[in-house]
């Protein structure tokens, strides 16, 4: 069974983030624990996730905002962990934000996985071209979600089915392309959401 590790961002995700609803209706899904969500370290906290990534081998990875840099981070630092796919949700730029400057730079080449982002016309915390950018750089699927702010529960995703629909689909995808050599499709998906 494939495990999906949620990896949260700065501040975590507390409900009702859609992360902290995944967790509570996915029995296959757990929330990576990362210390000090207000301050974070980089170090720490990708020492965090290299320890669950190597208790749960082969899971896919969900990170949302600063999460989703560092997945980046780890599969750029030791790419011979064993990841399965990342799916990258709204990822903040650290170098535009000093809250998690310390996070810069962002790694700018290929991932070691199938990966896909997803992504806000409107988000404050990156901008939409840099993101397509790095999305090309990381040779990720881009999933184009229109105005949808940051993708938090400020945005109205508490409750977001389609966030584990695309998960599935991007397993799906891992399954036939497992080194993640592909290049990035692009996806433009209707705005589906529930306020919770």
């Amino acid at each position: 069974m494939t495990r999906t590790l949620l990896v949260p961002g700065l501040e975590g995700s507390p409900a009702p983030h859609w992360q902290h609803w995944w967790a509570l209706t996915d029995p296959r899904a757990i929330t990576v624990d990362l210390s000090d969500p207000g301050s974070p370290d980089p170090i720490i906290w990708e020492a965090e996730l290299a320890g669950q990534i190597l208790q749960h081998p082969d899971s896919v990875l969900v990170g949302h905002s600063l999460g989703a840099v560092l997945i980046t981070r780890i599969l750029a630092k030791w790419p011979q962990l064993r990841v399965r796919a990342a799916m990258l949700v709204a990822p903040a730029d650290p170098a535009e934000h000093s809250r998690i400057g310390g996070f810069a730079p962002v790694a700018e080449h290929a991932l070691s996985v199938p990966a896909m982002v997803i992504a806000s016309r409107n988000d404050p915390w990156m901008g939409f071209e840099r993101l397509r950018q790095l999305s090309r750089a990381w040779r990720a699927d881009f999933v184009d979600l229109g105005d949808a702010g940051h993708i938090n529960s400020e945005a109205g995703y508490g409750p977001w089915p389609q966030g584990k629909a695309l998960r599935d689909e991007l397993l799906a995808r891992s399954a036939t392309d497992p080194d993640g050599a592909h290049p990035g499709d692009v996806l433009t998906l209707t705005r589906r959401k529930t306020t919770v």
